[in-house]
């Protein structure tokens, strides 16, 4: 690996230009209007592996975004790794929050911003380059290697999961690996081995046939928006915290206190949430630490209310006839999506007033959670790696939000998934000034080498947990 680490090292300028030409792509796969960069940013993915020494790359045309695809299968005895990620990225909702130009990257106090630098061009990226290391070294990756790298992931990944099952032999593997997730804080290095999963709903109460003038009808009829809001509130004890949904809990996995034990000593969790969030006080389940809520608890927030006249600063005073709702549920293991968003409805009927009806509920989406074990090969080949790269032990956690492609790995290839995050908790994936730290990106792509190696050492031991080829 020593030859490896040196091309690492005299390419670090080159691998922050190559970041920064990929984050010059305004890739938003939500936008129609971006379908031809999300195009274009995903034929620069499979230039980089090509001219990194993957010959075979390619895009292939989705009925969404195209995925890229590329594979080095120089190896034939040894263990097989896919590596997944995505190059699209969110909408910049307001380019007047963020201090420079979000598809301009800019380099000031050892960080590059720019939209999609953390979530997900930079980490992925760490992967392409670190195979393009091995391969400019030695000649020949130490394990088989496959790319997987899609332009939906940040609109549901809705042709993932069909290529996934049509592309079952061709993508078979001992291990997955995602970096799309966030270390714990600053120089604590962290492996995620569990992640929440979700049931995201909308529903929509009515009451009469249209608007209503709130001067002729108002205190004689109940507003939907009222009855919405009172509705709302019983979702959840003000007090306590807990999730008043009958049979909500009824699946939750409760977490070891193995697992517990060593999240207690790590430092700054309230401070951090804090500073992170800017509200005056943390809020959520008691009994339970903050870390646990996010990580280990379920949680049910609504995510958007409308109806009626909301446009600011005119008046209009009607009594909608309609008032919506989009609620999310992020779950923990043993919780089944389906069967939360039916609880859930159930709930909503039980508990309707007799003034309003509920004209529509929709399942939107949902995903699985996800755990894995620190003691499986792959994580501990992670473990490892993270080590080398960072030069400090990681720490195993979990994260509160959802990945749903991660179980559907898991599901349909049959191997096992390792969450390799290279990420901050503070920068901002998804929101203004989004930015990703160039040194954890270097000892990123410095883990990523080191996997492929650790992965090899691993051999047969690996090649025994995953799907048969």
């Amino acid at each position: 690996m020593q030859a490896v680490e040196a091309v690492i090292e005299k390419r670090k300028q080159e691998a922050v230009r190559v970041l920064e030409q990929l984050l010059r792509i305004p890739s938003i796969s939500a936008d129609p209007d971006r379908k031809n960069d999300v195009r274009k940013a995903a034929e620069f993915v499979a230039g980089q592996l090509r001219d990194g020494g993957v010959e075979t790359a390619e895009v292939i045309a989705t009925d969404g975004h195209p995925i890229v695809y590329g594979e080095w299968l120089g190896a034939p005895d040894q263990p097989t790794v896919l590596v997944y990620g995505h190059y699209d990225v969110q909408p910049v909702v307001d380019p007047a929050e963020w201090t420079s130009d979000p598809f301009e990257p800019v380099i000031r106090d050892g960080k590059i911003w720019a939209r999609g630098s953390t979530d997900d061009k930079g980490q992925m990226l760490a992967h392409v380059l670190a195979a393009s290391a091995h391969l400019e070294a030695e000649g020949r990756l130490p394990v088989n290697v496959k790319f997987l790298i899609e332009g939906e992931e940040e609109v549901g990944s809705a042709n993932l999961g069909t290529f996934l099952q049509a592309e079952r032999e061709r993508l078979a593997c001992d291990a997955v690996v995602i970096s799309d997730t966030a270390m714990y804080a600053p120089g604590i290095p962290t492996l995620c081995v569990g992640l929440r999963g979700i049931a995201y709903v909308e529903f929509t109460l009515k009451g009469a046939a249209t608007d209503l003038h709130s001067g002729q009808y108002g205190g004689a009829i109940d507003n939907p928006a009222n009855a919405l809001a009172r509705l709302i509130a019983g979702l959840k004890d003000p007090e306590t915290g807990r999730i008043l949904v009958d049979g909500f809990y009824d699946d939750v996995r409760e977490v070891s206190e193995e697992e517990r034990a060593p999240w207690r000593q790590l430092p700054g969790a309230d401070e951090g949430f804090l500073a992170a969030s800017g509200v005056p006080r943390l809020h959520g389940e008691e009994g339970w630490s903050v870390l646990e809520r996010v990580w280990v608890r379920p949680s049910l927030d609504v995510n958007g209310i409308w109806g009626g006249h909301v446009k600011p600063g005119e008046s209009m005073t009607v009594l909608p006839a309609r008032a919506s709702a989009k609620v999310s549920m992020r779950l923990v293991p043993d919780q089944d999506p389906k069967d939360v968003a039916q609880k859930l409805e159930k709930h909503l009927r039980a508990h309707l007033p007799p003034t309003v009806t509920l004209e529509r509920f929709r399942d939107l989406h949902g995903g699985s959670p996800w755990t894995t074990s620190p003691d499986n090969a792959a994580v501990r080949a992670a473990f490892r790696a993270v080590e080398q790269g960072f030069g400090k032990s990681p720490l195993p956690t979990r994260e509160g939000g959802s990945i749903p492609i991660v179980a559907d790995f898991q599901e349909v290839l049959g191997a096992p998934v390792v969450l390799m995050g290279f990420g901050l908790p503070d920068e901002r994936p998804h929101g203004p000034d989004e930015h990703f730290d160039l040194g954890n990106f270097h000892n990123g792509i410095r883990s990523a080498a080191w996997y492929l190696e650790e992965a090899r050492k691993a051999g047969a031991e690996l090649r025994g947990t995953g799907a048969p080829s």
